[in-house]
């Protein structure tokens, strides 16, 4: 039910608040649909939290346009957060953004580790250091369920 032009129709409606999407989850039921919607602030020196406010205010706008006859029909239950200190990292952005950190990830052969984010070379890679383990680079489209590291 998640698509790209989904993730992107959201993504317009919270740029027009100045927001942007963190991450969007559709669940629940054809008839029923659960959207999850984490938002965040552009990267800024020093970081803006997201507050209540900010929540209440995406969470209006969205209801708004969803209402006015958006993709999800009538029907959904819609929920607004910030994503948290152990935020997911979905989109490229967000791994070029967090260069540096530590994050939780599943990789394919090793199961879940800590690795540090060493570089972002291009849209579809990224260099890791495990803990204890040598560096490795990885295409994005491999990596499932990373999650910054709480620190």
């Amino acid at each position: 039910m998640l698509t790209e032009s989904l993730e992107e129709a959201f993504r317009s409606q919270l740029e027009a608040l100045g927001l942007e999407l963190a991450d969007l989850r559709i669940g629940g039921t054809s008839q029923r649909p659960l959207v999850q919607v984490r938002i965040e602030w552009p990267p800024s020196d020093p970081p803006r939290p997201v507050t209540v406010d900010d929540c209440a205010r995406a969470s209006r706008a969205l209801e708004a346009w969803l209402d006015q006859g958006g993709p999800l029909g009538p029907r959904y239950l819609l929920e607004v957060s910030s994503p948290g200190l152990e935020r997911p990292l979905k989109w490229h952005r967000h791994w070029v953004r967090f260069v540096g950190r530590t994050i939780t990830v599943r990789l394919e052969g090793l199961g879940r580790v800590r690795a540090r984010i060493l570089a972002v070379p291009d849209e579809a890679t990224v260099v890791l250091q495990p803990e204890g383990g040598a560096e490795r680079t990885l295409p994005l489209a491999a990596v499932r369920d990373a999650r910054l590291a709480a620190e």
